[in-house]
């Protein structure tokens, strides 16, 4: 089913799109390996997978493979026919911890693993700091090298708000492959969960050449959310 699926989207994806990619000698031909990539669009779990000769299998969140309506379905046939695996988000350390399972058991099949260490899409374009509990995790239970992925205007491709999406050429950068079998086995020391993911997060930012912001996407959210409130509410007054 998957390369029925990738020849049914990604063809039409890259044809239209003509997406440019560098660094694709860096995904090896065979063998395990942990793709961690920056998460511009909700199409980043698109483009990355129709540009590679190999299947990637990601962890998505539940709501992709149950949101009703015919862009519902095709949603979760697309996930499901590449293989993508559902983790239920609502349930923080139960979530965590399946999502890092998932990842292992799909490294330990000596395949590709796809990661967001953001852990959720930029708010506003610029890199975000990279939660340390599933990448590093994964790689240091398992010894795959890492391979950082920055993800090229992708958000510009359908902005929030826009119905059609513009017809533009985003990017993918893979860089070369990070070795961390030198922790290996201290996957539950968190000082070196940290350093591994920041040295992930440096490599991507070198690729992507977003502007780096030392905090969580999910706390930057918040904040954006909480204005906007705001001045909801200020405009109201006023009027």
């Amino acid at each position: 089913m998957y390369g029925a699926m990738k020849v049914a989207i990604g063809g039409p994806l890259k044809l239209g799109f003509r997406p440019w990619v560098e660094g694709l000698e860096n995904i090896p031909a065979e063998g395990p390996a942990i793709l961690a990539s920056n998460h511009l669009s909700f199409s980043d779990s698109f483009f990355l997978p129709a540009v590679l000769d190999r299947k990637v299998t990601f962890i998505a969140k539940a709501e992709y493979f149950t949101t009703p309506g015919v862009k519902g379905k095709l949603t979760a046939a697309f996930f499901k026919g590449v293989g993508q695996l559902p983790v239920d988000r609502s349930g923080s350390r139960g979530a965590g911890e399946a999502a890092v399972k998932s990842g292992i058991d799909v490294v330990e099949r000596g395949e590709l693993f796809g990661i967001y260490p953001e852990g959720t899409r930029s708010p506003d374009g610029r890199l975000y700091r990279g939660k340390p509990g599933g990448l590093a995790r994964v790689a240091l239970a398992t010894g795959a090298p890492v391979i950082p992925v920055a993800m090229i205007d992708t958000e510009k491709i359908q902005p929030p708000g826009k119905v059609l999406p513009k017809l533009m050429r985003p990017g993918i950068r893979i860089g070369k492959p990070l070795d961390f079998t030198r922790y290996q086995g201290m996957e539950h020391d968190r000082f070196v969960l940290r350093a591994v993911t920041d040295e992930v997060m440096y490599e991507i930012m070198k690729l992507s050449g977003q502007e780096y912001v030392d905090m969580y996407a999910t706390a930057a959210k918040r904040q954006i959310a909480d204005a906007a409130k705001a001045e909801a509410k200020a405009k109201g007054a006023k009027e």
